[in-house]
């Protein structure tokens, strides 16, 4: 806790309204976007790709995360108050860093095999196996769980379980800010610089050929605008805010009382928001990546609209006609 003379920023607004109706959000939207693709990868599971692969693993961790989303809305809708356990506290955060991370190694993964597709697709070719994909995959989760378990050591609760912290208590601030500097800058700068160097070159590229169709083009294009900006909005500001707000903490224990402490908690709260997106936006990639699931949703969306139409009723003179406009 901090128990210095600093002035406290205000709570309530953020922690218990905003973020349990974002976290409703996120869940209803998330859980069916992400059982729709999963479904749909099922139903063409012997036409997985290699990308394909990723794009599963990316969906699981995603239902992995929402799973866990109830209880946090339960608590943040109660004041705050965890009623579920210091185990289990432990297990929520700890599913939160997994899909953050293994979301960011994922969709790494996918920007890399695309990038050798495209600019070196003969050295390449018959050496991309599934097999492939499904070992580097393992080796994603593998150091995600490396990098995600030192922080279960940290501590999550306080008075007697009924608080279940994001990051830790202030006692343990200066050497958690040391953890997450080394956790944002393997967890995230590094595969940052790997999609925007890869995906710089693929642009590159294929704005050069002639030989791309130009549905391909646009389809790739997409992409790569669709993974910017999720790094933009959703992965950035939280990794910044969140070093900041821990930076002021270990200010504060120091006895130092920063004058941008309550605007980094605004910033940083704003930001656990955006982050949390994540899982209801990475199904935009199966979109780009799958074409027959992008296929399945123009198709369905085409039939609602059709659906809608038709229940319109058909003017039968001019007058109607100019009603209806």
């Amino acid at each position: 806790m901090n128990n210095t003379g600093c002035p406290h920023p205000d709570k309530k607004l953020f922690e218990h309204t905003i973020l349990p109706t974002l976290h409703i959000l996120v869940f209803i939207v998330g859980l069916i976007a992400n059982g729709w693709g999963l479904n749909s990868l099922r139903h063409n599971w012997k036409k997985l790709g290699n990308i394909n692969i990723f794009v599963l693993n990316l969906g699981l961790a995603d239902i992995l995360y929402l799973l866990t989303l109830p209880f946090l809305i339960v608590y943040h809708i109660k004041g705050n108050i965890w009623i579920f356990g210091e185990g289990f506290c432990l297990v929520t955060r700890f599913c939160f860093n997994l899909n953050l991370y293994c979301s960011i190694g994922f969709l790494t993964c996918i920007s890399v095999y695309r990038y050798l597709s495209i600019v070196h697709p003969m050295r390449t070719m018959g050496r991309l196996t599934t097999t492939h994909s499904v070992v580097i995959s393992v080796v994603v989760w593998i150091l995600v769980c490396a990098q995600s378990s030192p922080d279960m050591f940290y501590e999550k609760t306080f008075r007697n379980g009924t608080k279940c912290f994001a990051t830790t208590s202030y006692e343990y601030s200066e050497s958690y800010l040391d953890y997450i500097i080394g956790w944002t800058f393997f967890g995230f700068c590094i595969p940052f610089a790997i999609i925007v160097g890869c995906y710089g070159h693929v642009t590159v590229v294929i704005c050069r050929s002639k030989t791309i169709d130009k549905n391909v083009k646009q389809q790739l294009l997409k992409l790569l605008v669709i993974l910017i900006l999720l790094f933009l909005f959703c992965y950035t500001p939280y990794h910044i805010f969140k070093n900041l707000s821990m930076y002021s903490r270990v200010l504060i224990n120091q006895g130092i009382c920063p004058d941008w402490d309550s605007r980094i908690f605004i910033m940083r709260q704003a930001s656990r928001g955006l982050v949390s997106l994540n899982s209801a936006l990475n199904p935009l990639v199966y979109l780009h990546v799958n074409e027959d699931m992008g296929g399945q949703f123009r198709q369905m969306f085409n039939y609602c609209f059709k659906l809608k139409s038709s229940s319109l009723p058909v003017p039968q003179t001019e007058q109607e006609a100019e009603n209806i406009i």
